[in-house]
């Protein structure tokens, strides 16, 4: 059963979700050729201290980052690495926070650089995916409506929804009930209640959705290689829609 916040609450996570986004702004500007994972980590943690926040990722089931940067065919969870990033690269950069007691979470993807044709429709329609799930984000609707429009949309352009992953509910722990899949049926799965708190994260692949664990344990990629992309917000449904937690900064 998804926990309901209370408006007290929602406020506390909007107030987590602005820092939280302006630390992924910093660091997506400092994602330049040359510049490594670990490099964009240690930036995220000196900003997150700024605020007096806490990472939320760092010693999850421990997890040894505070973010994850996922590369190219990697999907989520990718540990930092001392490796540069080159042009052209696909990079996935997800964060998480604790503030006040409650944590919100929150992805995006860039290119490094000039990106291949491919890698930029790639991104474009993971990121659209998510703004036509929104669209089905209000109290009274059901979870199968958002991964039914994430779904088609993708599947539209060619690309795939990965299956094996899935979003989820956030506010009290960093990760809570509901599963929040990113395809689905419309009129299926659990009725949306004002107050919930949900991290929407459409994950898309140019090939197979299939994935594999790394060898880490942690990095999660496409069974196939192919390139993929990952975007997430964390909202609060309400009976006209949704309260953006984080704000959107692509």
């Amino acid at each position: 059963m998804a926990l309901i916040k209370t408006k007290e609450q929602i406020e506390t996570l909007k107030e987590g979700g602005k820092i939280l986004a302006d630390v992924l702004r910093q660091v997506k500007d400092a994602a330049q050729v040359g510049v490594t994972p670990k490099e964009l980590d240690k930036l995220a943690g000196q900003l997150i201290a700024q605020y007096n926040a806490k990472p939320s990722f760092k010693g999850f089931q421990g997890y040894p980052a505070v973010l994850c940067v996922s590369v190219n065919e990697q999907l989520v969870h990718g540990i930092p690495t001392d490796k540069p990033f080159q042009t052209g690269d696909v990079v996935g950069i997800d964060c998480g926070l604790w503030y006040k007691g409650l944590c919100t979470d929150m992805a995006i993807t860039v290119i490094i650089g000039q990106g291949s044709k491919i890698a930029e429709e790639l991104v474009a329609v993971t990121k659209q995916s998510l703004a036509e799930g929104l669209k089905e984000i209000k109290a009274g609707k059901r979870l199968g409506d958002y991964g039914s429009a994430v779904q088609n949309y993708v599947e539209a352009h060619g690309f795939a929804v990965i299956r094996g992953l899935v979003g989820h509910g956030v506010g009290t722990a960093v990760h809570e009930e509901p599963r929040v899949p990113n395809f689905g049926q419309p009129g299926s799965g659990e009725v949306l209640q004002a107050g919930m708190v949900l991290a929407l994260e459409p994950m898309v692949s140019v090939g197979s959705p299939q994935i594999i664990t790394e060898a880490d344990g942690w990095t999660i990629s496409t069974r196939d290689r192919s390139l993929s992309a990952h975007f997430e917000v964390t909202v609060a449904v309400t009976d006209e829609g949704y309260d953006l937690i984080t704000p959107i900064i692509w």
